[in-house]
């Protein structure tokens, strides 16, 4: 199948592949490393979004096929990292639910429009949320990792390493929940006339 593929998806399908082991290595926490070999792993997924995107557009190989992948392939990092950060405790589940519920919601309406022959273009708040979504991540992944946590018996100024740490990441994570909230209602904001309809389809109730 890759053989009929361009770079690009290539590059798309194997970033996909590869996401399960970031769950994995979060998961068993077999080493000290674990969580340092998760978040590298993470960033590097993350950032082969830049590489596939490039390939696509250099080559002029955008492609139906990966439009529709590529968004799948983050929201699916993201998904991964987001239930095995509720599983380890290490992040509440109503944050989870709410990231991954909006990625839900604006694919679903991004479909309904597609359909309807409209285009809604990504946002800056949309890219924004991307970046901070991905940030925070990291941190949490990294909260746990023993280097990190030893660092609660040293003091900076006063105020505990660790704690600043905790409450760094605390504020990613928060601006990126307000991103994502805000990049969803842009969306809907920017659907609203679609939204009214009358819808073309002309669907007959059941």
């Amino acid at each position: 199948m890759l053989k009929n593929m361009n770079w690009a998806n290539r590059v798309t399908l194997i970033r996909i592949a590869f996401i399960p082991l970031v769950t994995v290595a979060l998961l068993l926490n077999l080493y000290d490393w674990s969580p340092w070999f998760a978040a590298v792993l993470f960033i590097v997924i993350a950032a082969t979004d830049a590489l596939d995107g490039y390939l696509a557009r250099s080559r002029n190989e955008v492609t139906t096929f990966g439009k529709f992948l590529d968004p799948i392939a983050d929201k699916l990092l993201v998904t991964a990292a987001l239930v095995a950060l509720v599983e380890l405790g290490t992040l509440p589940a109503w944050i989870a639910i709410v990231i991954i519920s909006r990625e839900f919601i604006v694919s679903g309406l991004r479909m309904v429009a597609i359909a309807e022959g409209l285009v809604i273009a990504a946002s800056s708040h949309g890219k924004l949320k991307t970046v901070f979504q991905m940030i925070a991540i990291v941190a949490f992944i990294l909260l746990d990792a023993p280097l990190i946590t030893s660092l609660s018996e040293y003091t900076l100024g006063g105020v505990n390493v660790y704690d600043a740490l905790f409450w760094i990441s605390w504020a990613l994570m928060i601006i990126a929940l307000i991103l994502t909230v805000v990049s969803g209602l842009d969306y809907f904001y920017k659907a609203r006339e679609m939204l009214r309809g009358p819808w073309a389809g002309n669907r007959q109730p059941e």
